[in-house]
């Protein structure tokens, strides 16, 4: 059976070969050239041969007759269907090409993004657009082979190819003995095939043994291809706390008793020692004095060091202001950022914004009677406190504050007369000089905080007998000496000169009441003192200025003359509160009374220019430092009035009240020399930051093609324009 298999398989392999070559054979015959019948014919004599299927594969080219039985099948021409709404196309609209570009954008991705630019403050059109689409993404996990992670996979992996090694030794050595014993299992089985001894089992069962090959323990890999983030919560560190133990200060324990002869014996030699102390002060020469006063200098300094309050004064103060800022974070951006946009649509006129309010508990009850900002400092103003009820005349008070610290003053002095009127020196900003309601005027050195003024006037150096209701500094004297001047109800204007620590008063004038003498006993004529209210001193002119008294009328009065004045204008029918030269005009000065009017001057012409009533008394009046044109006025119905003459000439551009209460009485207005705020006070004590609107300080358009003309010049012009309309109109009548 077997001869007779193989027989037929390579048979059938022989004709398989045979029909591969004859092929092979026809097909490069028809490529030659050559008919190829014979090989037809022995094709068909193979396939005869097989006798397994009688088919014929081939067609006689001479007869022409199919012979085969998939002839027909093969013959046919393949017909194609069509669907039944094909278009049907020419062949040249077959033959047209179309081309398709392919490129990188994404079709889909937006072309109109916009960003707003907080630089250009507008939306600007983002040219670049992110075209990558992202249609797969695996997240994989690669481990570096430094790491120590990586060094452990690498060590397992040293491990499993070792274990391997020393599985196929094993199974080597295991071949190697069963080839050995192969031949004494054959004699034993020849032997005899029945009795097995327990030995040889038990060398089969550790045979066994050998040839399977020990298995390494499944260790658990990490998966890198399905990464699963796991998170976890940490404990906090927990805090330490650093402690160093000092050693505690020396202590000495002192006891002792003391009687009668004891204390006079302590008593006498401290005598001795301070006349043994004079006698060597007297010896010794000036310098050696010289030297011994910086010592002693040297020492209280040092003991001013050594207190821990002290020390610790100027970081309290800076963070008390931090602190403050913070708390006053609103109004601190109003002021330095807010505008009223509002005011586009108001016609001409404004409002005023309030920002902050002083106060302090130990000024209550006391009236603001003056109020001064520092030349150097424009952050920093002082407010006198006082009280203008001549019936209820307690103590004063003198407050420093700053607008970095709204809730505390900078600087505390109080007086046992109330303060009436205040001024601080234009070079050195630290001097405060101060008048009072007793007539003493005083000087206050902001660089010695102690409570009493540095220089106080008294009846012997001549003090006024009258409340001293204005003091201004001057210019320093031929020896460089400072020199304020004062003004009082007692009618006389007085010049203090600081000579030598000490203050020398000097009589400028004394104010009488034209045409009130009399003839008293024995021919004496008797003059009515006129009360001195209000003064100010020339911008220009030093030796010209100007007096308001009680009477209502204002003297021109010059420092050279002390018995007669330049010239006298009938102002107001009730007390002159304010009188103020304009800042830029040389002409122009301003008035304030209790009739409830405002007057604006030409001093050249005794009549006035402008009159505004405000229907209620007007405490003060103040000129805008930035136009020549703008000035502020306070009423004791709790109003503030802003005027600007160049948009109206006739009222008032902003009106409001800017106080809680209606009793309250405004008594005092100043403006900042640089920032656009103003500062009233009341008689509660109290005083309010308020922030003028963009129509209150209009300053000159520009013009295409022009620069815009800024300076005093401009501003005098635009006052002399209004000045010479209300002249014309007046000559006119």
């Amino acid at each position: 059976m077997e001869g007779a298999l193989s027989n037929t398989k390579t048979q059938r392999q022989q004709s398989v070969y045979l029909k591969i070559h004859f092929t092979l054979y026809l097909a490069t015959a028809s490529i030659c050239g050559g008919d190829g019948r014979w090989g037809r014919a022995l094709l068909k004599s193979i396939n005869a041969g097989r006798g397994t299927r009688k088919r014929v594969l081939f067609q006689d080219e001479d007869s022409g007759t199919e012979v085969g039985e998939g002839a027909d099948e093969w013959a046919q021409s393949k017909a194609t269907v069509r669907p039944p709404d094909q278009l049907e196309l020419t062949d040249a609209e077959l033959k047209e090409e179309f081309t398709r570009i392919l490129t990188a954008n994404n079709p889909h991705a937006p072309q109109n993004i916009v960003r707003y630019s907080f630089k250009e403050g507008t939306y600007k059109l983002i040219g670049f657009v992110d075209q990558l689409a992202v249609h797969f993404s695996q997240v994989g996990n690669l481990i570096p082979k430094d790491s120590d992670e990586g060094r452990r996979q690498h060590y397992r992996d040293k491990l499993m190819a070792g274990s391997q090694e020393s599985a196929k030794v094993v199974l080597s050595e295991a071949e190697i003995l069963e080839e050995e014993e192969e031949p004494k299992e054959a004699e034993a089985d020849a032997g005899s095939q029945t009795d097995v001894p327990a030995a040889e089992v038990a060398e089969k069962v550790t045979e066994e043994e050998l040839m399977t090959p020990k298995q390494p323990k499944e260790r658990k890999l990490t998966n890198q291809f399905n990464f699963s983030e796991r998170a976890s919560q940490t404990f906090n560190n927990p805090l330490r706390d650093r402690e160093c133990q000092m050693e505690p200060p020396p202590r000495t324990n002192f006891s002792a008793t003391a009687n009668q002869w004891e204390i006079y014996d302590a008593y006498v030699e401290e005598l001795e020692k301070q006349e043994k102390t004079k006698e060597k002060e007297k010896t010794k020469t000036p310098v050696a004095k010289k030297m011994g006063k910086m010592a002693m200098r040297k020492m209280t300094s040092m003991e001013s060091q050594s207190d821990d309050i002290t020390k610790v004064t100027q970081a309290a103060k800076i963070v008390e202001r931090m602190v403050n800022q913070n708390t006053y974070d609103d109004i601190a951006q109003d002021f330095k950022y807010y505008e009223d946009a509002a005011d586009e649509y108001r016609d001409q006129e404004g409002t005023l914004l309030p920002l902050w309010k002083f106060q302090n508990d130990k000024a209550k009850r006391l009236a603001v009677t003056a109020l001064c900002w520092n030349p150097k400092y424009n952050d920093l103003f002082a407010v006198g406190h006082g009280s203008y009820d001549f019936m209820k005349q307690s103590r004063g008070m003198l407050l420093l504050y700053s607008m970095k610290n709204p809730s505390f003053p900078e600087y505390i002095f109080s007086s046992e007369s109330g303060i009436m009127c205040l001024d601080m020196h234009v070079d050195h900003p630290y001097l405060v000089v101060v008048g009072h309601y007793d007539g003493n005027v005083a000087i206050y050195n902001l660089k010695k905080p102690h409570s009493q003024p540095s220089f106080r006037s008294s009846a012997k150096s001549g003090k006024h007998t009258d409340p001293v209701w204005q003091v201004k500094w001057q210019k320093d004297d031929m020896d460089n000496n400072l020199n304020f001047f004062s003004v009082s109800s007692d009618g006389r204007i007085v010049s203090w000169t600081l000579v030598k620590s000490e203050l020398v008063h000097t009589d400028v004038i004394k104010l009488k009441v034209e045409g009130s003498t009399m003839e008293g006993v024995e021919g004496l004529q008797l003059h009515t003192v006129g009360c001195g209210t209000a003064f100010d001193f020339h911008k220009e002119i030093d030796y010209m200025f100007l007096v308001g008294t009680e009477e209502g009328k204002i003297y021109k009065c010059s420092k050279y003359y002390s018995s007669q004045f330049l010239d006298t204008y009938d102002a107001h029918n009730m007390a002159v509160d304010a009188v103020s030269w304009n800042p830029y005009h040389t002409k122009v000065f301003m008035s304030c009374s209790s009739d409830w009017t405002v007057k604006i001057w030409d001093h050249t012409i005794k009549t006035p220019m402008f009159i505004y009533d405000l229907n209620s008394g007007v405490g003060d009046v103040a000129w805008a430092p930035y136009s020549s044109t703008v000035f502020a006025a306070v009423t004791t119905n709790g109003k503030a009035h802003v005027f600007d003459l160049s948009i109206n000439k006739y009222e008032a551009i902003c009106n409001q009240p800017v106080v809680a209460k209606k009793k309250n009485k405004i008594t005092h207005v100043q403006f900042n020399p640089i920032y656009p705020i103003i500062i009233v006070g009341d008689d509660r004590g109290h005083v309010t930051c308020l922030k003028l609107s963009p129509n209150l300080r209009k300053m000159p358009k520009e013009k295409k093609g022009q620069e815009v003309q800024k300076g005093p010049a401009v501003e005098i012009a635009k006052l002399d324009k209004l000045l010479n309309l209300v002249r014309e109109v007046k000559t006119k009548i």
